[in-house]
């Protein structure tokens, strides 16, 4: 059917492709990415628009720009309103639609299978068989990032529903691919059972990992997107899921290999579990306290300060004023700089993106690998709304659920000064025993109210 298509049209797709990969290209850099979002978003607005010159569509050409003008303003509106903390659960559930976009293709091939050979059959169920699972694992990741479902939400025999599903599913993938005529009966389960896998695949990964999780739904999308490319012989969409499954399946497999977990066992550790950690044996009253004014001391007169963000620098929307402090530091001759776990956070890059926001040099960050051997060469570590990845018994306790995972070794710096809102534990549901050692202090607020009183208590000291 390509060969058919008028050359201008293909030429069109050609151009899309390579904005396409020279989007994400330029993403590898934060100081090229937004040009790189722009390329991407480019290529993308003329594959889209290129199929309205296509010869062989027949469709109603009002309902479509009706559907995509609804669609662009709804996300338009609510991209405005999404806040920087809550752009990993944006990014899951956009994810999710695109994963359904991508399932429904292949529902409406399936629907007309006496139209279409039995390798074309074949691709579009496993096309709405991905792009299901990705739906409903994306979207039920969604819902765990804003904390409506934990895994003491699950049930038992969790494995014997997860196979038993697994099989149903298949063997009805295989009667439609192999079937002659329509069944929008045995189609409807095979949705239903498909969605199930999906949730069922998700509902026992710890929160710790959704991350990881997130990242290996963006790349079965991708591969849905491929496989209907394929279906419908339209090149820009086949190249756009590859470059997408392959982009997404390289971070999952770079996300696994930080926290030093096999994919396995993040997906599937969490079968028949009962609770998602453990409760705090140790209250507030056993940590050693500081104030803002000796926290400051101890900055403003230090040779080398590094501050490790985490969520909870999100949360209270503190990266500015922690640029502020930093710029503070700098001007007093104290060597400032920023250490980034690859899962701060709750996506790949949260971190980044945010002191990016805040206008922090792109030189002052670095990552895990890089300072992990200089924490014994540094003054004062400031740990802002970090749990998981600054404690120190993943590297000793094993029975702990963090356990072997590589975290920053900021016990080992001369003094460990944490921001810490309350008494709560990290997301993996576990107890930081950083906050017990002897060179932790921990000043507890809001991390912006907090920082906001390191500045001035700074700012005092002139």
């Amino acid at each position: 059917m390509i060969s058919t298509v008028p050359v201008a049209l293909q030429l069109a797709w050609f151009v899309s492709t390579v904005l396409f990969v020279i989007g994400l290209r330029r993403l590898s850099s934060p100081t090229r990415a937004r040009t790189g979002i722009w390329c991407a978003g480019l290529g993308m607005l003329l594959a889209i628009a290129s199929m309205f010159f296509h010869p062989e569509l027949k469709a109603n050409y009002f309902l479509i720009l009706s559907a995509m003008s609804l669609g662009g303003l709804l996300s338009l509106l609510h991209a405005r309103q999404v806040e920087m903390t809550s752009m990993p659960q944006m990014i899951a559930l956009y994810n999710s639609l695109g994963g359904a976009a991508a399932a429904g293709i292949a529902m409406l091939v399936l629907l007309h299978v006496a139209d279409y050979g039995p390798l074309v059959k074949a691709l579009a169920v496993l096309s709405g068989l991905i792009g299901c699972i990705a739906f409903a694992g994306s979207f039920f990741a969604y819902l765990r990032l804003r904390g409506h479902f934990s895994r003491r939400d699950g049930f038992a025999k969790r494995q014997v529903a997860y196979l038993a599903n697994g099989a149903l599913v298949l063997l009805l993938g295989l009667i439609l691919a192999t079937s002659a005529t329509a069944h929008p009966v045995l189609l409807f389960l095979f949705v239903a059972l498909a969605v199930t896998f999906g949730l069922l695949m998700t509902l026992p990964t710890s929160a710790a990992d959704m991350p990881v999780l997130i990242s290996l739904y963006n790349a079965l999308t991708g591969l849905a997107v491929a496989f209907d490319g394929l279906v419908l012989e339209n090149p820009a969409m086949m190249v756009a899921g590859t470059i997408v499954f392959a982009a997404g399946s390289l971070l999952t497999r770079l996300m696994a290999r930080a926290v030093n977990r096999r994919l396995s066992e993040i997906m599937y550790s969490g079968f028949g579990i009962t609770a998602d950690g453990l409760e705090s044996s140790q209250a507030r009253d056993h940590v050693n306290k500081i104030d803002a004014r000796d926290a400051a001391v101890d900055m403003a007169f230090a040779g080398r300060v590094v501050i490790v963000p985490g969520y909870g620098m999100a949360t209270a929307q503190a990266q500015h004023k922690l640029r502020e402090l930093t710029q503070l530091l700098d001007e007093r001759g104290v060597q400032t700089g920023f250490a980034i776990h690859p899962v701060a956070g709750r996506m790949p890059g949260h971190m980044n993106v945010l002191l990016a926001e805040a206008g922090v040099p792109y030189e002052k960050i670095q990552d895990l690998s890089d300072i992990n051997s200089d924490f014994s060469q540094v003054d004062v570590v400031l740990v802002v709304g970090a749990n998981d990845i600054v404690n120190p018994s993943a590297r000793s306790d094993n029975d702990s659920p963090l356990f072997g995972m590589p975290v920053l070794d900021v016990d080992k710096a001369k003094r460990v000064i944490v921001l810490k809102r309350g008494d709560g534990t990290g997301y993996a549901g576990v107890e930081n025993t950083l906050l017990f050692a002897p060179v932790t202090r921990v000043l507890f607020g809001d991390a912006r109210e907090t920082v906001q009183d390191l500045i001035m208590a700074i700012k005092g000291l002139d």
